[in-house]
């Protein structure tokens, strides 16, 4: 018999579409969302996510075999829209039946879409603003996602609380997914009632026990307040990137350094201005893996979200969902009691 009757009502939807126990997503983190963590979160009722990044299609398709055998639940595989061989890796999770797929990084083209529709996945897309989750959902995405600028890694100018209020009302026919921030299972129950089918935690999930993070990266975020997790600068204009919300350390103030280098490289006609926002892209690839692989917190990326101040340990991934629903379910069950009516009498007792 469930122990979470209420988050399971309100999380109904959500928990349909995904197949699992609980609409906890985990969002797909380079190097940190393989086999190991996303396995943990799908064993444990969560639906965990492989993050493709740049992976070729052989690296995927063996990471999809290998996340298989140590679950028989449902997990996905998050796939970038500019990835250069993207038709191979569409053809990867078909040929895997991979059940749902999610796409970062851009608008899919009618192709993609068609490519992965072709194979029965179930497709999930990412949506900024109300006006791109219309289009996706007549394009024939099944499923939304909306993050805010709360979360850690490549995010946008708009904070969660605004985007669920501008899209949850407006986006009804597909399940809506909502993430950034999000760190305790109170907001889960808060935004399951603002009309979101399920949540996406990528923060608390990097520091788990399962996470094959370094250690020192994990002691990072257990030291961690919501105000280190810093929104990286544009420091050219001609040179426009997407703003990564990271820890502040040294690397940091070396990333504004790599964009001035490169902008005067950009001057001296070295490069021209696409080539430049591709080598400072490529700066975050090489930063967050010497932090997240070789533990060096210094010079290293870590990318967080503001719920890292919630973070204050390193847990197994089945005591951070437990505890999530747990909360959530207390927090919805307390609303579903009946308020006392407040007349003139109950005022006139209060007053006494």
């Amino acid at each position: 018999m469930s122990n979470t009757p209420h988050l399971d009502a309100a999380s109904a939807r959500g928990r349909a579409f995904l197949g699992t126990r609980h609409a906890i997503m985990a969002g797909a983190m380079t190097w940190v969302s393989e086999r190991n963590l996303v396995s943990a979160i799908s064993n444990a009722g969560g639906f965990g996510v492989i993050a493709c990044g740049s992976m070729p299609p052989a690296i995927l398709e063996a990471e999809i075999i290998a996340t298989r055998a140590l679950t028989d639940k449902p997990f996905g595989v998050n796939l970038i829209t500019l990835h250069p061989m993207m038709e191979e890796l569409i053809d990867i999770c078909g040929r895997q039946g991979v059940t749902h797929v999610v796409l970062a990084g851009g608008l899919p083209s009618g192709a993609a879409i068609a490519r992965i529709k072709g194979f029965g996945a179930k497709l999930m897309c990412f949506a900024p603003t109300a006006a791109l989750a219309k289009k996706l959902v007549r394009s024939g995405v099944d499923a939304i996602v909306i993050e805010g600028s709360e979360a850690g890694g490549h995010i946008g100018p708009v904070s969660l609380t605004v985007l669920a209020q501008e899209i949850l009302p407006v986006i009804t026919d597909v399940p809506v997914f909502v993430a950034g921030g999000i760190g305790r299972g109170n907001a889960i129950a808060a935004y399951l009632e603002m009309g979101a089918s399920g949540v996406q935690l990528g923060t608390r999930f990097a520091a788990s026990t399962e996470s094959v993070a370094h250690d020192k990266f994990k002691a990072a975020f257990v030291r961690a307040s919501a105000r280190d997790a810093l929104s990286s600068v544009q420091v050219d204009p001609r040179l426009p990137v997407i703003p990564v919300r990271a820890l502040k350390n040294a690397g940091s103030e070396a990333f504004n350094t790599r964009q001035r280098e490169v902008a005067a490289a950009v001057d001296r006609g070295e490069m021209d201005l696409a080539a430049g926002q591709l080598a400072i892209e490529h700066y975050w690839a090489g930063a967050l893996r010497r932090a997240v692989v070789d533990g060096d917190i210094d010079t290293g990326s870590l990318m967080a979200g503001q719920s890292v101040g919630m973070v204050t340990s390193v847990q197994p991934v089945a005591e951070i969902i437990a505890e999530l629903t747990s909360e959530a379910e207390a927090a919805i069950a307390r609303r579903a009691v009946p308020a006392t009516p407040v007349t003139p009498a109950t005022l006139s007792d209060v007053a006494a």
